[in-house]
């Protein structure tokens, strides 16, 4: 498996609209997109830091695994995301070494990225995202 850079770290939110202030007025970020991903129940919004994004993930539905996540440890840092080339090769990859997956096969998430999630059961206790943008070939 080939990681080529951290691609953001995903941190959970109440509210993006009450996080925006944090990290523009006092961080110094600009937010260059909003979006909604409706299949997982979660609005996003990014910020670039260098190569790496800050994802925002704030819930739209009671019921979202985001919204579970904060109900049970609060806000704060969701997940890694590692970009990789080839997303279908890494999850077997990692399977094939007894790491247990979320999602056996990529989907797409935010940004027109392909994704995936390891299991933190697997993964030292930490969620892993894998992603791979399928314009850069």
């Amino acid at each position: 498996m080939n990681l080529t850079h951290i691609e953001h770290l995903g941190i959970a939110v109440k509210s993006i609209e009450e996080a925006l202030p944090y990290y523009e007025e006092v961080l110094g970020l600009k937010c260059y997109s909003v979006e909604e991903v409706a299949d997982q129940k979660v609005k996003t919004a990014f910020f670039k830091v260098g190569q790496t994004k800050i994802e925002l993930l704030e819930p739209t539905s009671e019921d979202s695994t985001i919204a579970k996540f904060i109900e049970k440890r609060g806000e704060g840092i969701h997940h890694i995301a590692f970009a990789v080339d080839g997303v279908a090769d890494a999850l077997a990859e990692v399977e094939s070494k007894g790491v247990r997956l979320i999602d056996k096969a990529p989907r797409k998430g935010a940004e027109g990225l392909n994704i995936a999630f390891l299991h933190p059961k697997s993964t030292c206790s930490v969620l892993t995202e894998l992603c791979e943008d399928p314009n850069k070939k």
